[in-house]
């Protein structure tokens, strides 16, 4: 039975939308950054206090109970409504400070960080950057539960309640062995990808679905294998192994190459390609401060990533 002047903690709410979007206390734990004690102690006082079960616990998995899942987004809108509160209060509507949590795609956070942390140290001194890696679903799923505050990703995201300001576009090269016949070609036309033997990263990256959608535009059927990958690093060496050939961002081109024999081929103009955005909740009372950290993030990115120039004020 719950206690009619019980009044729930910003935390325990926290923890509880964490619990339910991740559905792993220690995933959900670190994405807070506190204890995975602490975050189980705010979960029960919260269930204690409101007399009702949230979470149904077990050794091998973590549920919604129904009595959560009712109550989940009203969890949601009352922990926007108080950052938003708090945004306001401390001006961040024009200027960020305080931590920023950062999500990242995993075939941009190590092209872009170098650039971007230094420049948030120089430029934005009051910020404390939170930086989190994750593959599209899971950034936006963290968005939208509050975990994050804006995500670098491929655009468009089509994922509702959502701005996005584009950053800059890139075309994507393929890689190839060093004495492969491909190899320093600038001319490749789409239909080259046809029976080629292409290697991708592995389900629930980006970069996987947009290259199986330059080969369905072009009626290309590369081959098949086995190989999977979670990241383009090890992409890349398979590739200097034989294994096949694979398409990477340009922004990636330079540190992905610098290992292995390796050589690169590009399409000929307009050359296929991805645009990369910052998107955060279209709720959020941080816009023109997150309008000011795309612009810095647009002019940090490698100089081989072409800014489309839309990021404006």
């Amino acid at each position: 039975m719950s206690d009619q002047g019980y009044q729930p903690t910003l935390a325990q709410l926290r923890a509880f939308v964490a619990v339910a979007e991740y559905r792993h206390f220690g995933t959900a734990a670190a994405r807070l950054g506190v204890s995975q004690p602490t975050l189980s102690q705010g979960l029960a006082a919260l269930e204690n206090g409101l007399g009702v079960q949230l979470i149904e616990r077990s050794t091998r998995k973590v549920l919604v109970t129904s009595e959560g899942s009712t109550l989940l987004t009203q969890a949601k809108l009352i922990l926007e409504a108080a950052d938003g509160f708090v945004a306001t209060a401390a001006g961040v509507g024009h200027a960020l400070s305080g931590p920023l949590r950062i999500g990242l795609i995993p075939t941009v956070a190590p092209y872009v960080l170098p650039g971007l942390l230094p420049a948030l140290r120089d430029e934005l001194p009051t910020v404390s950057p939170q930086v989190v890696e994750d593959q599209t679903a899971r950034l936006l799923e963290a968005l939208r539960g509050g975990a994050l505050d804006v995500a670098v990703l491929a655009l468009p995201s089509e994922a509702s309640g959502m701005i996005e300001l584009p950053l800059y576009r890139e075309d994507f090269v393929m890689v190839v062995p060093r004495d492969h016949a491909l190899a320093g070609r600038t001319d490749l036309g789409l239909d080259v990808l046809d029976d080629l033997p292409l290697l991708l990263l592995d389900e629930g990256h980006c970069l996987r679905d947009q290259t199986l959608d330059l080969c369905r535009s072009a009626d290309a059927h590369p081959i098949g294998g086995d190989t999977r990958a979670t990241s383009l690093t090890t992409v890349v060496q398979c590739v200097a192994g034989g294994l096949g050939v694979t398409l990477v961002p340009e922004s990636a081109v330079g540190v992905e190459t610098s290992r292995g024999d390796l050589a690169t081929a590009r399409f000929a103009a307009p050359a296929p390609g991805r645009a990369i955005g910052l998107v955060f909740r279209a709720s959020s009372g941080r816009a023109e401060g997150y309008r000011r950290l795309a612009e810095l993030i647009a002019s940090v990115a490698p100089a081989a990533a072409r800014s489309d120039g839309t990021v404006t004020r």
